[in-house]
């Protein structure tokens, strides 16, 4: 069985700081980092686990701007400096290139 310290250093290693714009179904958010499973946004928006919120995050890439939407669950919530930091796992997503 693994211990607390080894799970969430193991969560770490997957995740890639970034802080990208996203439109919620709650609100605009920006998001502090993403993994290929989840990501960690931040807002002054409440957030309740289980809760689903539906995302989209535009950015730049090698082959022209693209937009990822997804349809996530909200797995942990934290209260940082008057902001709320939400985990949300993606449930279901899809990819588009921006024309």
């Amino acid at each position: 069985m693994l211990t607390k310290k080894e799970i969430d250093k193991a969560r770490r290693k997957d995740r890639v700081p970034v802080s990208l714009n996203v439109k919620t179904s709650v609100g605009n958010c920006l998001t502090r980092d993403v993994s290929s499973s989840s990501v960690f946004i931040e807002s002054s928006a409440n957030f309740q686990i289980g809760e689903e919120v539906k995302l989209a995050i535009e950015f730049d890439s090698p082959g022209g701007n693209l937009i990822f939407k997804c349809r996530g669950e909200v797995v942990r919530v934290e209260n940082r400096d008057g902001r709320i930091g939400a985990a949300v796992k993606f449930v279901q997503w899809t990819l588009h290139s921006i024309q």
